[in-house]
């Protein structure tokens, strides 16, 4: 039976009904919405398996009533043709065909006066022949609006492109208690999908960490997290995160009424990769070496080789969702997601390129370790910091390379020890103990390379307060160093070996060495950052032998020569030496002071071993002063990254005794209880917040909008306060719901409403407002 023209236009219509839940994407959802008033063209583009087909239905089905005569989704995936992609709309809107017209005009005419939306899904294999059929059609029908989707933006005059990121993910430092799983996504999608399969099965305590971990190494990809959920039925959440190697293998299903790509995870970025020319499968496999981000200089340093253009080819491949382009001040960054990068590591192995593209890569960030071991003597200190930590994940993988290679190995030294700034500076002491232990024990024979990854690992060790490992690392260094004639290296080992003997007890052996490295450092041309911490080194012994007036000066130089030089981390030292020094004396308004001008310093280089060191001694100056309470706030807000580095204070004596005297006296002062709370409080502080509560005088503020405790208690209902009981207890809505007996949709309103009036915008803001409350 033929369709007329009036019973199609009163038809608002055809999208496949939605059969599993929605989860997340709210506000991508509302950005959706929102682009679709402004402009009459939206593209949602990314990955492959990101959702962007469930997104716009979602979002379609959202702003149906908004079109009078339809919303329709014209399926592409299977369309082959270029040329068909008109007559497939047509078709799919079941217009008549016309003899003598094209497609294009019958379109035209059939949507000149009318209110429609049309869903164009899977354009990126036919984009040139999609933009040219939009280009045209919306020229002709001022009423119609196009939501497509696309790995790709369609390139049409006045069109909007929105990004659809994966799902949120809890990140691989995030403690996941049950109150805060809800706020991510992946998690919930994970439960939704899992608990379809495996009835009763639930995201909680006892596994919140594991699927975490599974959603992280799935990058939040909603389409490998449905594929890795339905292996619930047969797997526990532990034995699905162990198979997750060999994800391509696993993560498969066939289902019936699913495009074939969406079969496999393999499938869909296959897809991807036959959309790409030979340069970009090429670039694509070449980039797959770097782990975690990297920027443009790395990308031509490593991708570069034959005829390949870089630049273009980073384009591209940021156009196909390929690459993921993110901003670092002035330096563009770029990620693949895992499961596009191990695809492109298979390719790159089925190349025989993979050893001579790691080693590139390799090279490329040894000379960016070079360069910062140069730079970090001057005012650039705070920026190669940040850039470092930007790097972690390409530094250890081009360690990793070296340390694998035995014709590699003392590269991989040599590299390890010249990141000492890193290791040192900005405080990652527990993962420079690691590599500098992994290439001293592949690499024995005496060298410059072994003699200087010796006193810089014997450093770390004595920072760590690990006296007996620091000392037989640093009397090697020093005799290797004797024995090789490196008397820059011989140096620096007595400075260190000196420290280590200090940190021991032994002042009358570490005070001669001191001052011998002290003599050596000036006969030298210039002062490098490890020279200048010997000022702060023999400082300390000063101190503590009465000696004020030579720590005093020694100090007073040290900042002299950082100042000339804009060097800031030794000065910082010198500084927090001097806030130890006033501390001793009684002079408490001068020890703070430069306790906190050495915290800003801190904070600029990023100095994760240093900021506790300041908040520790703040909390000593505050107790010291009668303010007990801010005392051990601080204090446990030290406690927190001590725990990060290893032991308190170098595990040094002079500094261990007020550190648990200061406990003791503030928990005697305070009360056990009221203690506890003050410390939690400190323990619970970002370090942003724990900076600025250390730098000033002020209790933490709430974060804008929050209200205080007693006037948030008094603006929640009865109801809502049981619901924010609950939600501390780490309940879902879905089980507090049960629990009250009421809808789930309720709950839900309960919680949206606690959160508006708390000025909150989590769960776990709840919970810990919640844990503050006094208990009636």
């Amino acid at each position: 039976m033929k369709t007329t023209m009036d019973e199609r236009d009163r038809e608002i219509g055809r999208l496949p009904e939605d059969l599993t839940t929605f989860v997340g994407r709210r506000q991508a959802a509302a950005e959706a919405r929102r682009l679709l008033t402004e402009s009459r063209l939206v593209t949602l583009t990314g990955v492959g398996g990101v959702g962007k087909t469930r997104l716009a239905l979602h979002v379609a089905r959202q702003v149906r009533r908004s079109f009078r005569n339809g919303v329709w989704l014209v399926e592409l995936a299977d369309l082959e043709d270029p040329s068909l992609v008109p007559a497939a709309v047509a078709a799919t809107i079941r217009l008549p065909d016309a003899s003598g017209r094209t497609p294009t005009a019958v379109l035209v005419d059939y949507l000149a006066d009318k209110q429609f939306l049309l869903v164009l899904d899977n354009c990126e294999h036919l984009l040139p022949s999609c933009a040219r059929m939009a280009r045209e059609i919306l020229a002709a029908a001022p009423g119609l609006r196009i939501l497509a989707t696309s790995r790709e933006p369609l390139t049409v005059r006045g069109g909007q492109t929105l990004s659809v990121a994966p799902l949120t993910v809890p990140n691989d430092k995030a403690a996941v208690a049950t109150g805060a799983r809800e706020e991510y996504a992946s998690l919930r999608l994970f439960q939704d999908r899992a608990s379809a399969v495996a009835p009763g099965f639930v995201v909680n305590s006892a596994n919140a960490s594991i699927v975490s971990a599974v959603c992280r190494r799935l990058d939040g990809l909603p389409l490998a997290i449905e594929l890795a959920a339905a292996w619930m039925r047969v797997l526990s959440p532990e034995q699905l995160l162990a198979r997750l190697e060999d994800r391509f293998r696993l993560l498969r299903r066939t289902e019936y009424g699913r495009p074939e790509r969406h079969h496999t995870l393999r499938a869909t970025v296959e897809w991807s990769f036959g959309l790409c020319s030979e340069a970009e499968r090429l670039l694509w496999s070449r980039l797959s070496v770097f782990a975690g981000e990297f920027d443009l200089e790395a990308a031509e340093a490593v991708g570069a080789g034959g005829e390949l253009d870089v630049i273009n080819g980073l384009g591209s491949l940021v156009d196909r969702s390929i690459l993921v382009r993110s901003e670092d001040g002035p330096r563009a960054r770029y990620r693949m997601l895992e499961i596009i990068r191990q695809f492109g590591s298979e390719r790159l192995a089925a190349t025989g390129e993979a050893p001579r593209v790691r080693r590139a890569h390799r090279d490329h960030y040894l000379r960016e370790a070079v360069r910062a071991e140069a730079d970090w003597s001057g005012p650039r200190q705070g920026e190669w910091g940040r850039r470092l930590a930007a790097e972690r994940g390409n530094l250890w993988a081009a360690l990793d390379y070296s340390l694998g290679q035995a014709s590699e190995v003392r590269t991989g030294l040599r590299m390890a020890g010249t990141l000492w700034p890193y290791w040192v500076g900005c405080g990652l002491v527990r993962d420079g103990a690691h590599w500098l232990g992994r290439a001293l024990a592949l690499d024995t024979e005496p060298s410059r390379e072994r003699v200087r990854a010796l006193w810089v690992n014997g450093w770390i060790a004595s920072l760590r307060g690990e006296a007996a490992a620091s000392l037989a690392m640093l009397r090697e260094a020093r005799d290797q160093a004797t024995t090789l004639g490196e008397e820059i290296e011989l140096t620096y080992a007595l400075q260190f070996l000196a420290t280590a003997e200090m940190f021991a007890g032994n002042l009358a052996l570490a005070v001669p060495m001191l001052d011998e490295a002290l003599a050596r450092h000036r006969t030298s041309p210039r002062w490098t950052v490890p020279a200048l911490a010997v000022f702060s080194l023999r400082a300390r012994p000063a101190v503590l032998m009465g000696d004020n007036d030579t720590a005093f000066a020694l100090l007073t130089e040290c900042l002299s020569i950082c100042e000339a030089l804009d060097e800031r981390w030794i000065r910082s030292w010198a500084e927090w030496n001097l806030g130890g020094a006033y501390w001793m004396t009684g002079e408490m308004d001068a020890s703070a002071a430069h306790l906190r001008a050495s915290l800003r310093l801190r904070q600029d280089v990023g100095d994760r071993l240093g900021i506790p060191c300041c908040v520790e001694m703040l909390g000593w100056v505050a107790h010291a002063t009668g303010r007990s309470r801010r005392a051990a706030v601080l204090l446990g807000a030290a406690d927190a990254g001590w725990e990060l580095i290893g032991r308190p204070l170098f595990s040094f004596e002079s500094l261990l005794a007020p550190h648990e005297r200061c406990r003791a006296e503030c928990r005697e002062v305070l009360g056990d209880a009221e203690y506890r709370a003050a410390r939690e409080e400190g323990v619970r502080m970002s370090q942003r917040e724990l900076v600025a509560y250390a730098l000033g005088e002020e209790p933490p503020r709430p974060e804008p909008g929050v209200l205080s405790t007693e006037i948030a208690a008094q603006a929640l209902t009865k109801r809502e306060r049981e619901v924010a009981a609950m939600v501390a207890r780490g309940m879902t809505d879905r089980e507090i719901a049960a629990g009250l007996v009421i809808a789930q949709r309720t709950a839900e309103g309960h919680v949206a409403h606690i959160l508006t009036k708390l000025g909150f915008t989590s769960r776990t803001q709840i919970a810990a407002w919640m844990a503050r409350r006094p208990r009636r």
